[in-house]
């Protein structure tokens, strides 16, 4: 078992001891994925200057729910994210997207 593997049976275990599953549909989780994800970003609501516990907290969260939306949907974090980069190098390969922000449709 790797790291990521156990770090998603913790969080796992961790829902289970308190009978919180029964709320994590997929549906809320990624409600909370976005609900997070926009409470991380309020750390840089008035400047750039975000707290790093505060930052450190947030992405937590973020993440804790992302893992268990992966385990929800019996899903390898590390395989779809891999699946993903190599769809998206297709999407920008790197002669024309190399320090350009633009969406790979106007490339």
């Amino acid at each position: 078992m790797n790291e990521l593997q156990k770090l998603m049976q913790e969080v796992k275990e961790f829902t289970e001891e308190r009978d919180w599953d029964q709320f994590h549909t997929p549906a809320n989780l990624a409600k909370s994925i976005s609900i997070e994800a926009a409470e991380l970003l309020e750390c840089w609501q008035w400047n750039d200057d975000a707290d790093p516990a505060s930052v450190e907290e947030e992405l937590a969260d973020v993440l804790n729910y992302c893992l268990l939306l992966a385990e929800k949907l019996h899903l390898d974090p590390i395989e779809i994210v891999r699946k993903k980069l190599a769809v998206n190098a297709k999407k920008y390969p790197v002669e024309k997207s190399r320090g350009r922000s633009t969406k790979y449709d106007q490339l």
